[in-house]
């Protein structure tokens, strides 16, 4: 068993790729297969500045890469990079931690984990170069439009055992939300129905079928036209409570998604997703201890 760990750069892991048997004459040639958005160019300055290495921990040189044979069988890791990444202008904050979990506080447009556009500009890695924790993961995520509480493993070895909490809907999670008031509509409610992918962008929709995502309803607060909700979601289907809420005819206040596609790239910071992760309630697996834990933000009507 391989048991390389390829180190973090600047808080930041390699990505892993299996090469398989097949037949491509050069590393590079399966490459360009793989990854046909990255050009060959690419991947040779990455390998010219040493951000591919093989699974003993050795830089993949160019030079190598464009000459059989192709090395099948084996496990390469690349640093990927962002070019010109901006600097998104809101802060994380950590509310709790102890030796083996970090509880974040994330605002509004910072995502929990690199994707696509985003590497440092992220709450693990930005966590991960202030505090030093290169074995640190997230034991849940939440949406980059949503604010609110995030959870963090900080030791590989209790990390599963946090995980398994949210697998096993151990976690009692609380939301609130902006959204339209409609006198008409009883609560509190529950809404239960299938969702799966609308097949387009990452939207998803509800659709006949046996439920797989509950959510418990309720109104806190009522301002004119407006209404802040609690939402208690039993089940972490992707998008469940945007869904939910916009099948209700209640779309949340300045949803980029739902029921309207916001062309990406369109970011408002003045009026984010009127959605927030409020509370987080649990036994502790490590400690037995019941946990709590609640956001600082607030939600607006405006």
């Amino acid at each position: 068993m391989n048991a390389f760990k390829p180190p973090t750069r600047q808080g930041i892991g390699p990505s892993c790729v299996g090469l398989p048997a097949g037949p491509w004459p050069t590393l590079l040639d399966f490459l360009a297969t793989r990854f046909p958005n990255v050009s060959p160019q690419v991947w040779l300055a990455r390998m010219a500045r040493g951000d591919v290495i093989d699974a003993l921990g050795q830089a993949v040189l160019p030079e190598h890469a464009s000459q059989p044979p192709y090395p099948a069988h084996q496990r390469l890791y690349y640093y990927r990079e962002v070019p010109n990444e901006p600097r998104i202008p809101f802060d994380e904050v950590v509310l709790y931690q102890d030796e083996h979990l970090l509880v974040v506080d994330k605002p509004h447009f910072l995502p929990v984990v690199p994707s696509g556009g985003y590497l440092t500009e992220t709450v693990l890695v930005r966590l991960k170069n202030k505090l030093g924790l290169d074995d640190l993961v997230p034991i849940h995520r939440i949406d980059r439009d949503t604010a609110g509480l995030v959870l963090f493993a900080k030791q590989r070895a209790s990390r599963a055992a946090y995980c398994a909490l949210f697998s096993q809907h151990q976690v009692r999670k609380t939301y609130q939300a902006i959204a339209p008031w409609r006198p008409g509509l009883s609560w509190p409610t529950v809404r239960s129905s299938r969702i799966e992918e609308a097949g387009q962008f990452m939207l998803q929709h509800e659709v006949p079928g046996v439920p797989n995502a509950i959510t418990h309803l309720d109104v806190l607060e009522v301002r004119g036209d407006l209404a802040r909700y609690q939402l208690k979601p039993v089940t972490g289907q992707r998008h469940q409570l945007r869904v939910h809420m916009l099948a209700l005819g209640l779309p949340i206040l300045n949803d980029g998604l739902y029921p309207t596609l916001t062309p990406e790239g369109q970011l408002d910071h003045a009026h984010p997703l009127q959605l927030l992760a409020h509370q987080l309630e649990f036994t502790d697996p490590v400690s037995g201890e019941p946990r709590q834990f609640e956001s600082a933000r607030k939600l607006v009507f405006l």
